[in-house]
């Protein structure tokens, strides 16, 4: 068994599966590939089924329909951890995460429990994106360090790579988040946690092929679960704070 899972959901992505595929077995020659699809009505399914067969290292988990981006990892997670693999890797299928930069991020995790590929970090950067999308993205991490304290300029970035203990500390039986805030979800459990993160700059590259999941539900799912999660936090800071007075006290 090879040391490195990559983790792929797949949702309609029949145009880009098989390239992105190829690329990531080609840049880690040692890791094998997990996509997750969930029942694409435009066949990607069926493609990752002819790349697993024609290649050992190639996996591919089916869902009975469209359960959003959390679910689908959540249980690209649970293969993995059922099997013996040391690092679990996070990327998309669209072709946006480079998998050239794949050793990049797994190097980086020599030195550290959790990679992330940040496009906000000096040296990161985004292609093919129009300024509406750069400015939701800049906002929108703005607003997860304010809110949740976390010490990330991409905690909204889904290019990641996890050691294996790093993963089983996070509580992800407890993680509800189906959107692209489920990446904040984990990132900010991550923290809690007291899991050493690590961000290296990516290229981030629109896609050339298929449709954007992006929605405004999705984005009214971030700004509700964040606020929530940001006032439990500042709570919890609160609560902290009056038991060290009172400690004082005495």
């Amino acid at each position: 068994m090879t040391e490195t899972l990559v983790v792929i959901p797949t949702y309609n992505e029949a145009g880009n599966v098989e390239s992105v595929v190829r690329r990531v077995l080609t840049a880690v020659p040692g890791a094998d590939v997990l996509v997750v699809d969930d029942g694409s009505p435009d066949g990607t399914g069926a493609l990752a089924d002819t790349l697993a067969a024609a290649e050992s290292r190639v996996h591919v988990l089916h869902r009975p329909g469209k359960g959003g981006l959390g679910r689908a990892y959540l249980a690209g997670f649970d293969w993995g951890l059922r099997r013996p693999y040391d690092v679990l890797v996070q990327m998309d299928a669209d072709g946006s995460h480079l998998p050239e930069q794949l050793p990049t991020l797994l190097t980086a995790l020599a030195d550290a429990d959790l990679v992330l590929g940040s496009r906000w970090v000096p040296g990161g950067s985004v292609e093919n994106w129009p300024r509406s999308r750069e400015v939701l993205s800049r906002g929108g991490n703005r607003y997860a360090r304010m809110a949740l304290g976390l010490d990330l300029r991409d905690s909204t970035g889904g290019f990641r790579a996890w050691r294996r203990a790093a993963l089983q500390a996070v509580d992800l039986d407890g993680v509800a988040s189906q959107g692209y805030c489920f990446q904040v979800d984990l990132a900010r459990r991550a923290a809690q946690a007291g899991i050493h993160v690590v961000e290296v700059p990516i290229r981030f590259v629109e896609r050339v092929r298929g449709e954007s999941k992006m929605s405004n539900a999705i984005v009214g799912e971030a700004i509700w679960r964040v606020s929530v999660w940001g006032v439990r936090y500042r709570l919890r800071q609160a609560r902290s704070g009056l038991r060290r007075l009172g400690a004082g006290r005495y």
